[in-house]
């Protein structure tokens, strides 16, 4: 299995753009990187298990694949990085190695979601680890290369800037819904598609890189725990407060608002711009939605308020968040 890991990974190496930034790949006892001048590294990492992060019965394990490899992708696009390199490490308990009849192994298909949009994405799987357990991990790393202070942050949004995202939010979680009730129904799902938001997610590299070029974000960061957790983290970071125009939010077909509101898993872009930028209504060919402005802190007064036809109400955070039970 080693062996595949390490061919599939060379393979890549050798047909990837640019891969000069990778000095020395799989083979050694670590990976070499080299950043252009003036710049610096982003560097982020997640997990994904089983039970958790996913379930055999549910997600075909392309899905899987992909999905561990698009979250961190999702961080760098947050950041406005260039994807470097990639490096996994997995546990798998020994029956998920095993090929059966006539199919490959669930790690062969794991592989293949992953090297997929690693191929789409153009970064290299550049080292990692494979050992046995009891219950499958996949820790991903990503690294990202940025021009030195000119990294998006979270820290950044000022009082009048819009509130914007990319693409549509609520997809994942309809998506995750649907998967719940009829399992099966999915289980055909091995290739990525925009239209599978919660088993294919697609994250924003290019609609990232288009705005720390262009400079127009004033803060920046990915929709993973659900808009009315992240914007609160975004809020927290900048020192600010928001409000929310729910009529402007951009609904995934099927999601609703609460799904919209507080179903995480979308992976599109949340950024802040200041009034006078001209934000183009789509970036990359993904649309751009404004939903928002940011305000100024008040005493006594709630940090985010969604506001509707009829009222004000305010938007806590009840998107996801570990050990919250």
């Amino acid at each position: 299995m080693l062996h595949t890991i390490r061919s599939r990974s060379t393979a890549t190496l050798k047909g990837g753009k640019g891969t000069s930034r990778i000095t020395l790949g799989i083979g050694d006892d670590c990976a070499l990187l080299r950043p252009r001048a003036g710049e610096e590294l982003a560097v982020t990492t997640d997990l994904s298990i089983e039970g958790r992060h996913f379930r055999q019965e549910w997600h075909p394990p392309e899905s899987v694949g992909h999905r561990t490899l698009a979250r961190g992708l999702s961080d760098l696009a947050a950041m406005g990085a260039r994807p470097v390199a990639a490096f996994l490490s997995l546990g798998l308990p020994q029956e998920m190695t095993i090929a059966p009849e006539g199919s490959k192994a669930w790690v062969e298909r794991f592989l293949d979601g992953l090297f997929s949009l690693a191929a789409e994405c153009n970064v290299p799987l550049a080292g990692g680890d494979l050992a046995e357990s009891p219950v499958a991990i996949a820790d991903i790393v990503l690294t990202g290369a940025v021009r030195q202070g000119k990294a998006l942050l979270r820290s950044g949004a000022q009082p009048g800037d819009g509130i914007y995202v990319t693409g549509t939010l609520g997809g994942s979680a309809a998506e995750l819904l649907a998967l719940e009730k009829s399992p099966r129904s999915f289980a055909g799902c091995t290739q990525a598609g925009m239209d599978h938001p919660h088993l294919y997610p697609q994250p924003r590299i290019a609609q990232g890189l288009w705005l720390r070029k262009q400079g127009l974000a004033s803060a920046a960061m990915d929709l993973s725990d659900g808009l009315s957790t992240d914007l609160t983290h975004l809020c927290t970071e900048s020192g600010v407060a928001a409000e929310v125009d729910a009529e402007a939010l951009p609904l995934d077909p099927g999601a609703t608002l609460a799904m919209a509101l507080h179903g995480g898993e979308d992976y599109e872009l949340l950024f802040t711009a200041s009034a006078s930028a001209k934000i183009p209504i789509r970036i990359a060919g993904v649309p751009v939605t404004r939903i928002g402005r940011i305000r100024k802190i008040s005493i006594g007064q709630p940090q985010i308020v969604l506001l509707t036809k009829d009222k004000s109400e305010p938007l806590h955070p009840r998107g996801w968040q570990h050990f919250t039970g």
